[in-house]
């Protein structure tokens, strides 16, 4: 009997202030977004960064492989390249090959130039006793190329011994032979007596 007067009258009391108690309910929830906004984290953004690979294309130099190699060429060969990689790209040793001679005169991390001659020994030279050295250090002149010379044939210059030529093998590349001199390598005496001995290709 008491509560329907009781629900009649709240009736009357939302009736009467609906637009005020809806305007203060929709107050009170924009407050509410308004402190809990800043706490609801958004999603990052994941920063695509865009590396450009920027493919760096080595020159290319030619090499003429020939003598005790399975298949003897000219091949272009990085610049970068080596004795070895020169070899390798000819197929290797071939069984002709003089392992004495290998073991003595090439080096085989000696790097390369464009245009070189590279010469292998094979067992029919050192039966006729020809001195070829360390794959195309020497030319049709008889110069001793000091880029890729060993250091047995640098120590056959007048005036360089094992302590010059490791010296001169420690310096390489040259551009030019004057290189030794400017790089004080040797004296101006010891080049003197080995100029015109010597050559840089």
């Amino acid at each position: 009997m008491n509560d329907q007067p009781l629900f009649a009258r709240l009736l009357n009391y939302i009736e009467k202030y609906q637009l005020p108690l809806i305007l203060g309910l929709l107050g009170v929830v924009f407050i509410g977004l308004g402190f809990l906004g800043p706490k609801i984290s958004q999603p990052k953004k994941e920063e695509i960064v865009l590396e450009s690979t920027k493919e760096t294309e080595g020159k290319n130099i030619k090499v003429d492989v020939s003598g005790a190699v399975k298949n003897p060429g000219v091949y272009s060969l990085d610049e970068a390249a080596r004795v070895s990689d020169a070899i390798a790209a000819a197929g290797g040793f071939s069984l002709e090959v003089d392992p004495n001679w290998v073991a003595k005169n090439v080096n085989l991390a000696a790097k390369l130039t464009d245009g070189q001659k590279l010469y292998v020994n094979t067992l029919a030279d050192a039966s006729s006793n020809t001195s070829t050295q360390i794959l195309g250090t020497q030319t049709a002149n008889s110069t001793i190329n000091i880029n890729t010379a060993s250091e047995e044939t640098l120590d056959t210059l007048p005036g360089v011994g094992p302590v010059t030529a490791e010296k001169i093998i420690s310096g390489r590349p040259y551009q030019k032979t004057e290189d030794l001199l400017n790089r004080k390598i040797v004296g101006q005496a010891t080049y003197e007596k080995i100029k015109d001995k010597i050559s840089v290709y």
